[in-house]
């Protein structure tokens, strides 16, 4: 995946994390786009290493009584991809239409 290959869910996905939302479930509220959009995308951009990935200790996870969350980054590669496909797809202007969602508490 090059920067000139990113679709607009990608996009999106990698503009979320960005943003700080660092899980799937809380990308997937961030973005509007269902889970079965945003979890492929985040093992492609992982690929391309546009991403970084690590899990949560799973003794937090249970004391949340919850499965442990995978947590995303961006990487200074991504953030070159997103600052040019945010260009590509002007409707992703980081100030425009921000959800008034938060990200998770880690």
């Amino acid at each position: 995946m090059s920067q000139s290959t990113l679709s607009y869910a990608a996009t999106a996905v990698l503009q979320s994390i960005a943003r700080g939302y660092r899980h799937g479930f809380d990308v997937s509220r961030a973005t509007g786009l269902p889970s079965g959009t945003v979890y492929p995308a985040l093992r492609r951009l992982e690929a391309a290493r546009f991403v970084k990935s690590a899990w949560e200790d799973h003794k937090l996870a249970r004391q949340a009584l919850r499965p442990p969350r995978k947590y995303y980054e961006i990487t200074r590669s991504g953030e070159e991809a997103l600052a040019a496909a945010v260009a590509r797809y002007r409707l992703l202007d980081p100030d425009e239409g921000r959800r008034r969602l938060r990200p998770a508490k880690t």
